[in-house]
């Protein structure tokens, strides 16, 4: 109460300090391994988490391109940070619910990782993505928005794909992403992938898509499949002794030779006569024989007339042929209430010629017929 400690007071707090040094050393003598969350950080070395993150940014830059180009928003997405992690951690760190995309790699490397994305970024990527503003935002994700986050990270990570394409000098392929809401922390990992059941690499991003998302995404790696990464790329890279030597000097240019005294005339000034250092000297003049172009005479009839050679070099190519009903404009909203027996108003009245395409250029008007048991169209009109 006097401000004072006593001594017995003293040697308790002395015995607390060493029994906490001795817990922390008996810790670090456990070859390095994190016991709170029995993560064994030296599976990975600084080399390779570097390498994971370095291969990691560069395909999330083609990421973000791609993501621009759907969402016609600023998209940015901040440098990574690589390290290890297990599942208890990650249900600890990541607010539920959230969606997991899953993507495997099919051709030029084996492996596959795991994007996890908050289910707030994924209803606004997904409303962006269906022609809205990106606030609605109400309700969860659902089978829809399941589906376009899926088509949205099959276009990001096949970009990113042909990023590590030109860097392996390889194709590399993925399959189709496939993406699950993760609602509750009950879920088993092994219903996601295998893999998450042990530890894995975890790769944090921060995200920005303009004024509506400033949030963190997370990809996660196999540790073998991250160990794969750095031995495929650091083999693929050019030797750094060699980078770091410089290049050869260039030979020297010889000097130009002197040319030969001019003769002055006595009424010709001196500067006049004497050529000017570095300027090109002119060759002399010489007779050359200039007439206009000439071109044979142009027939147009040799394109278009019927049975000409030119004409018949292509009438084997096969063209497609679409004949068009009628059309009409629905909202998504009536479209999602589609089921069998919807009838669907054209924007045709019945009995008017329906329209011939041929490459999807409108040629022809036609009435539909039935010959035998298929139908057919009847051309009644040619479109010049």
């Amino acid at each position: 109460m006097d401000g004072t400690l006593s001594q017995d007071e003293i040697n308790a707090l002395l015995n607390g300090m060493d029994s906490s040094d001795n817990a922390a050393s008996d810790g670090d003598a456990q070859g390095g391994s994190d016991s709170s969350s029995g993560i064994d950080e030296s599976i990975l070395t600084d080399v390779e988490k570097d390498a994971v993150g370095e291969v990691a940014n560069i395909c999330m830059g083609s990421s973000a391109t791609t993501l621009f180009s759907l969402l016609n928003q600023k998209v940015s997405i901040t440098t990574p940070r690589v390290e290890l992690a297990n599942w208890d951690t990650i249900i600890e760190d990541y607010e539920r619910p959230c969606v997991f995309v899953q993507i495997k790699y099919t051709i030029g490397l084996d492996g596959m990782n795991i994007m996890i994305m908050k289910e707030r970024d994924v209803l606004v990527i997904t409303d962006l993505m269906m022609g809205g503003d990106g606030t609605n935002i109400e309700g969860e994700v659902g089978e829809l928005q399941l589906s376009a986050i899926s088509e949205a990270m099959n276009q990001m990570m096949g970009a990113s794909a042909t990023s590590l394409s030109s860097m392996i000098n390889e194709k590399v392929d993925i399959s189709p992403p496939q993406a699950i809401r993760l609602a509750t922390s009950n879920t088993d990992p092994a219903e996601i992938a295998e893999f998450l059941q042990q530890t894995f690499v975890k790769i944090t991003f921060r995200m920005q898509i303009g004024d509506l998302v400033d949030s963190t995404i997370m990809q996660l790696y196999p540790v073998d499949f991250a160990k794969s990464l750095y031995e495929t790329f650091s083999t693929t890279q050019p030797d750094s002794d060699s980078s770091s030597s410089p290049p050869p000097a260039p030979a020297p240019t010889p000097a130009p030779s002197a040319p030969p005294p001019m003769a002055m005339d006595p009424m010709m000034q001196p500067q006049m006569a004497m050529p000017q250092m570095g300027m090109p000297q002119m060759a002399p003049m010489q007779n050359m024989n200039v007439q206009p172009a000439q071109f044979q005479t142009f027939n147009p009839n040799t394109l278009i007339g019927p049975g000409g050679e030119n004409i018949s070099l292509i009438k084997d190519v096969p063209l497609e042929v679409t004949v068009e009903l009628g059309r009409t404009h629905k909202p998504i909203s009536d479209i999602l209430d589609f089921a069998p027996g919807t009838i669907i108003e054209l924007d045709k009245i019945a009995g008017e010629p329906v329209d011939v395409l041929v490459n999807g250029k409108f040629v022809a008007k036609g009435e539909v017929v039935v010959i035998e048991e298929s139908f057919g169209v009847r051309v009644t009109e040619i479109i010049k």
